[in-house]
């Protein structure tokens, strides 16, 4: 992406609102691409930890629940 050098400011040069207009979109348009391809990191992530989570939950209630099973012995005479 090559950038065109800024016209230097003189007292002809008037800003128009078409020329704010512009520098604003093109600045908005940089943070924006940012932002997607933040996003995109930010969701992997976030579907990991999830993950990791649920697996963990998972396994600490069936270590817990190891420990609380109580086992009955039936004899018959």
């Amino acid at each position: 992406m090559s950038r065109k050098e800024p016209e230097p400011v003189t007292e002809t040069t008037k800003i128009t609102p078409d020329d704010i207009e512009a520098k604003f979109r093109a600045l908005t348009s940089d943070v924006d691409d940012r932002a997607d391809a933040a996003k995109g990191t930010a969701v992997t992530v976030a579907a990991v930890i999830a993950a990791a989570v649920v697996v963990g939950v998972f396994l600490l209630g069936r270590s817990r629940g190891r420990k609380k099973t109580t086992v009955i012995e039936v004899r018959r005479f």
